[in-house]
Order: structure tokens, then sequence, then C-alpha cells
């Protein structure tokens, strides 16, 4: 029998132990799913950006709550965003705690986060915006800036205004995605100057909805759009979260040529009468995936989200995977099954 060197063997055990999860600077194939540590426990509605070296992952929580990785694994509290709620938001949602479902871009050399304040169930809600000119919480010209208002709904509406998501189309014209049950998914065009509303254009156009009377009733949420290869891509969640390990949250989506659809999935349903192909669901111990934002690398888009761990009495926690397209170009992700990922649902 031929004797491995000593040294050698280490080497080969240490491989084993400790396999590669990092992410590469190229477009995994196939797709791969991460299993972040550290401080993921309690992430709920992530957005991810990354400035420098440091990749950011904002959530919903007090204030709007911080963590950072060096390579998307590894994860550690950097802060929140508020010092305390801003006053504004108090006045407008009476009893208004945590904030929800913040989201981040970059444009016109500022950091723009959207955020939502309201309370559950109600449509009396807020989207509000805060700039900063850096994430780095090191940084001398650190300092979040609360611009005030950008939407609201009252009660009168049919739509709610939280889960907001902006999106630049590929003239470079900024959109605001947003909506929660009622009517579904809204999208608002914006003036570059403000990030907020354009005057130039007031029209209120509708993405996506479920019929009350259909198997999931009105639960939709949680819009997020993507530009690629001449398709918009309209991201989802179905049906229930924030129940724990009891959640049935899933994501679905949809594809247009033009920002303000019609969205159609896989099957050329419309998600203007509850279509959507189902992309991610539960899967092992990860109950109700959902919330989803993408972050894109190049040519590689993260999709980062939340599940709650049914091995952990429902705690909701951060999950990535890298994105996989197929050759119709539609999405896949490496922790769902055979059919769904190849075949959508």
């Amino acid at each position: 029998m031929k004797l491995i060197p000593v040294f050698l063997l280490f080497m080969v055990l240490l491989a084993a132990c400790n396999p590669i999860t990092r992410p590469e600077a190229t477009a995994p194939d196939p797709p791969v799913m991460l299993e972040p540590t550290g401080f993921i426990q309690r992430i709920h509605d992530p957005v991810m950006a990354k400035e420098g070296d440091t990749y950011y992952v904002f959530s919903t929580g007090a204030r709007v709550i911080i963590i950072c990785s060096q390579d998307m694994v590894e994860w550690t509290w950097c802060g929140r965003v508020f010092e305390r709620p801003p006053a504004w938001v108090e006045a407008a949602v009476p009893g208004v705690g945590d904030l929800w479902a913040p989201d981040i871009s970059y444009f016109n050399d500022r950091w723009h986060l959207y955020y939502s304040g309201s309370t559950f169930g109600s449509p009396r809600s807020v989207i509000g915006l805060a700039t900063n000119t850096t994430l780095d919480p090191t940084s001398p010209d650190y300092a979040w800036v609360d611009e005030g208002l950008v939407i609201a709904s009252t009660g009168a509406e049919d739509w709610n205004a939280i889960d907001p998501n902006l999106v630049i189309d590929e003239e470079g014209a900024p959109w605001l995605a947003f909506g929660s049950y009622w009517s579904g998914l809204k999208l608002r065009r914006l003036d570059p100057a403000t990030g907020k509303p354009s005057e130039a254009d007031p029209t209120l156009y509708a993405l996506a909805q479920r019929p009350a009377d259909g198997p999931g009733g009105t639960a939709i949420e949680a819009a997020f759009i993507i530009y690629r290869d001449g398709y918009y891509y309209l991201f989802a969640s179905f049906d229930a979260c924030c129940h724990g390990a009891d959640s049935t949250y899933n994501v679905r989506v949809g594809r247009a040529a033009t920002i303000t659809g019609p969205y159609l999935d896989r099957d050329g349903v419309s998600m203007l009468a509850g279509g959507g192909t189902r992309i991610l669901d539960a899967y092992g111990h990860w109950r109700g995936p959902g919330h989803n934002g993408i972050y894109r690398a190049g040519d590689v888009d993260w999709i980062v989200y939340h599940a709650y761990d049914a091995e952990q009495i429902g705690i909701p926690k951060l999950r990535i995977e890298s994105v996989g397209w197929d050759e119709a170009g539609w999405p896949y992700l490496p922790s769902q099954k055979e059919e769904i990922k190849r075949l959508g649902d």
C-alpha cells in the first residue's frame, strides 16, 4: 500500500472539513447556496449593497438594522440607520414600532435608503427616504439624512404604502415599486433630483395582484425588480410571512418588456391575474423563505432573503444564494427541487 505523507494527509482532511463557500468573482456554475454565520438571527426583509470591500445588509427592525461582512458568509453587527424613529413617522402612523423593509440603492452620488412605517395588518402606512454619502460607519462623512415622506396610504386607498424597491430603468430613470396585500403591487416614477414621486408622471401603475377569492387570498408583497437581457423581472412574495415555522411565504417571478408591465409568468399568465412562476419555496428545515432582494455584481446575481429556521423555534435568519438563469431566461435557485428550479410551478 502506498503511504501518503502526513502533511499531505492533513491538508486533504482540512479541505474536507472546510469546504470553500466564499462567493466567486464570476457567476458560479452551477449556482451555489451560501451558509451565512454570525449575526444572522432576527434578520427580516433583507437587502444588500457593497461599498469598498464590505457588504452591508439592511433589515427590518428598530430604527433599521445594519449588518456587515467581508465575504457574504460571516456577518457582524454594524449598527442602525436612525438614533430614534423619525418624528414624522411616529405622527403619521400611531403605534409604529420597527421600521420595515428597507431598500438601498446608489444614484446621484448618494446612497438612497427607502423604508416603511406601518403596523401589522393596517394600510395606514408611509414610505420614507434617508440618504448618505457613504455606508462606512467609520468614515467622517457618514451621516444618514432623513428626507421625509415619499408616499403614504391612509386606508382610503385600495393599496398599501410599504415594501419599497427602487429600480433604475434602461434609460436611467428611477422608479419605486411598492405595495402589500389589498390591490397588490404598484409602481411610481420618481424625480431623479429628489428621489420622490415625479410630478411629470403622476400615474400609479399596477404591477401585480391576487384575486381575493383565490387560494392565497390577496397575499402578495415585497416587490423587487431587476433588468436583464431585455426584460424586467418582477420578484414578489406570496402567502403568509411572520408565523415562524408555520410561515408559507414563497417567491414568484414574472417578466415584462417594459418596466410598467404587463408582467407575465413562464406560462404566459399575467401577474395582474394572480400569475407568477414559483422559484423559491420551503426546503430542508427552512420555512417560509421570502421578501428577497437582489444584489448584482458584474454578471452575478445574488438573492438575499429571510427564512424561518424550523430547527430553532422558527427564528428568521439571513439566507443567500446565487441565481442561475436557464436557456429561456428564467431564474432558478440551488436550494430548490429540480422540477421547481427548471420548470417553474
